[in-house]
């Protein structure tokens, strides 16, 4: 070994405490500790988790990390709501200009061909059109009858009702009363005024509050003169709904209605009206035999 390769024997400490015996060596001397053996403090140990868990997060879970949760600006939101709406413009108009392209390269023959597609196209639109018109027109005309035949069956069911007496009725007619202060007025007079109104074409007809209809009769009792069945007693009061100028005559005609009864003493007095009043009502009544021929 050269005189270059030996280490160089290190010097003695002047400040060294010489050992006892007359040994030159040191007693102590000073430790130096590596990095490694020194104990972290816990300021430094809470400073480095972090650091150790983010360094061992992979690159990929640090850009999710960056990129989640988004946090945009009003400044940016608003010009990204400005270049959509300027993307979206300029793609429409490029497919426009596609499409002019394209039928601007188009031989002669595909145009011609092109435009009697659409004309055929456009002709079988308005067939159709007329169609839907045509089905239109027929259901509101179907509709229409249909709510005409509805009015005719409620006014026809109302003029039954009047003629059945289960409906009130009112318009121009007469009223005709008769005071029997002796007692001599028989329910066969009654009978003939009823039928003498109805031949001048009374429509509906009240007697004391009696409504008379089709089946009604009229009888002598011991207390009086009974309509069917119900006891009415003077001044016999007729309210008549018809043509007042028709009926009125009726009764005043030579040997009619009016001249018997004052040849029995009673007292007869007949009033035109504009409006009459015909409100006592039958209870509707169902056939036990007759039956509508269409069932």
């Amino acid at each position: 070994m050269s005189d270059q390769d030996r280490t160089p024997d290190p010097k003695p400490d002047p400040k060294a405490t010489p050992r006892a015996g007359g040994d030159d060596t040191p007693t102590t001397r000073l430790r130096r500790e590596l990095p490694e053996e020194v104990a972290p403090t816990a300021a430094e140990e809470s400073g480095q988790a972090p650091q150790e868990e983010k360094s061992r997060l992979t690159g990929r879970q640090r850009l999710a990390q960056g990129l989640w949760p988004p946090r945009f600006t009003r400044a940016q939101l608003i010009v990204a709501l400005l270049l959509f709406g300027l993307g979206f413009g300029l793609a429409i108009q490029v497919a426009s200009n596609n499409d002019d392209s394209a039928l601007r390269g188009a031989r002669q023959e595909d145009l011609v061909r092109i435009l009697d597609e659409l004309d055929d196209r456009t002709q079988r639109l308005e067939e159709e059109k007329q169609g839907l018109e045509d089905q239109r027109t027929e259901l509101e005309n179907s509709s229409d009858q249909a709510e005409e035949a509805r009015k005719q069956t409620v006014e026809k069911e109302r003029q039954l009702g009047i003629l059945a007496g289960t409906v009130a009725a009112q318009g121009p007619g007469i009223t005709l009363t008769i005071d029997d202060t002796k007692g001599t007025v028989e329910a066969d007079m009654l009978l003939d005024a009823i039928q003498e109104l109805r031949a001048a074409g009374a429509e509906a007809i009240q007697v004391n509050g009696v409504r008379v209809v089709a089946s009604t009769y009229l009888t002598d009792s011991d207390d009086g003169i009974r309509v069917d069945g119900n006891k009415i007693t003077q001044p016999f009061r007729f309210k008549v709904i018809g043509n007042p100028q028709d009926l009125e005559p009726a009764l005043n005609i030579p040997g009619g209605v009016v001249q018997t009864l004052e040849k029995e003493q009673a007292t007869v007095t007949v009033e035109r009206a504009d409006k009459i009043v015909v409100d006592a009502l039958r209870a509707a009544k169902r056939p036990d035999y007759a039956r509508s021929s269409s069932q």
